[in-house]
């Protein structure tokens, strides 16, 4: 089985598990989608918003000293918003309506947050996408960038230069 059915499987079982959750997603960290079960959302644009959230949320819990990222609860007026770590490559996204019981919600996010991971560790290959049961060629190997083993949400830095030409004076009519 590719891991995107085994985890899908696990979206679908989630949903029988939390009354009043409308939807979930699982995506890589860097917003790719593995397996979604959110009717009326676009999953990619979820998926991508997730991946910006889980930068921001990162680096919060670094700058407040309070360790590794785990997971981010937002509350709108029409519900709710859970994400969870899943493994270090990839995260779940929960969305439930205003009167979950939130509790129960971090409980069978975390679990099922955990076994995506599980499942994801178990494959073989360049990442954890459709290839994933591929082998990883040996020259694809020699050629990984440093910047993949950034920790999760982390960005790169750009230091900004000066423009190689002079801005023309804006004559004021």
């Amino acid at each position: 089985m590719a891991v995107e059915t085994d985890v899908l499987d696990e979206l679908r079982r989630l949903r029988t598990r939390i009354p009043r959750l409308t939807g979930s997603l699982a995506a890589t960290v860097d917003g790719l989608v593995l397996a979604h079960d959110v009717p009326d959302t676009e999953p990619e644009g979820l998926a991508a918003l997730t991946a910006a959230a889980l930068g921001v949320a990162y680096r919060m819990t670094d700058a407040a000293a309070r360790g590794d990222f785990r997971e981010l609860l937002v509350r709108g007026s029409g519900g709710y918003v859970a994400t969870y770590a899943a493994g270090t490559t990839a995260v779940l996204t929960l969305l439930a309506e205003d009167r979950v019981n939130v509790g129960r919600l971090h409980l069978e996010g975390r679990r099922s947050g955990a076994r995506i991971a599980d499942l994801l560790a178990t494959r073989v290959g360049p990442g954890t996408g459709r290839h994933a049961d591929r082998p990883v060629p040996e020259e694809h190997l020699a050629t990984v960038s440093p910047a993949t083993d950034r920790p999760i949400g982390t960005l790169p830095v750009r230091t900004p230069q000066r423009p190689t030409h002079r801005p023309r004076p804006q004559t004021g009519s």
